[in-house]
């Protein structure tokens, strides 16, 4: 029988959290390849030795943050469900990706520069969590078209066309705020994104008067 592992102590645990977080700012910021484990000790305050203590590798790191983004990332599909309306459930998924795409810019960035590299690192991952959790909730879209509760679609391309949608203002933020002006560029860029998302899909979908 293993012996269990040692638990961490509270200072172990929030050295882990600098090291995550020094690491997230500096591989959104420069993808991993353009990363060192130099510039995420430097970002995090930290000798190198000692950061190594705790990660013997960046790519336990980089596998740290993408383990944790995807369980972050995959929470607002999660909770679509089939028990209620289908479109209050998809302007609440709506909602939250955006809410998402404000509160998470870098992890957004963090996903979108992995995917662009062929998702080396994380394609197990896509190929199975990810791809298990959009078949489950593909069906529950389509089981609401076959009862004639929203309009006939691909399920899968709704599901991508969200995703590009909402995750647009994290990706592109610099050239949404810069396209948008002062004027409409601060955090309400958020709200009317949502208001016109919810519009676009939500009246695509309403079903076919009878």
């Amino acid at each position: 029988m293993e012996a269990a592992l040692p638990r961490r102590t509270r200072i172990q645990r929030e050295k882990r959290e600098i090291i995550l977080e020094a690491a997230l700012e500096v591989f959104s910021a420069n993808g991993f390849r353009g990363s060192t484990i130099d510039q995420i000790a430097e970002q995090a305050a930290m000798s190198k030795p000692n950061l190594l203590y705790y990660f013997h590798r960046k790519e336990d790191i980089h596998e740290t943050l993408m383990q944790r983004l995807l369980d972050t990332w995959l929470q607002p599909l999660r909770e679509l469900d089939d028990i209620g309306d289908p479109l209050t459930e998809l302007r609440a998924y709506i909602r939250r990706k955006l809410e998402m795409a404000r509160d998470f810019p870098r992890e957004s960035r963090l996903f979108a520069n992995e995917i662009l590299q062929g998702a080396p690192r994380i394609m197990p991952l896509l190929e199975g969590e990810l791809k298990t959790l959009v078949d489950e909730k593909a069906a529950i879209i389509e089981g609401w078209m076959r009862a004639g509760r929203i309009a006939r679609t691909d399920p899968y391309h709704l599901i991508f066309s969200i995703w590009a949608t909402t995750q647009h203002y994290a990706d592109f933020d610099v050239q949404v705020r810069a396209v948008l002006g002062n004027g409409r560029g601060g955090e309400d860029r958020f709200e009317d994104a949502a208001r016109f998302l919810e519009r676009l899909f939500v009246e695509g979908l309403k079903p076919p008067q009878s």
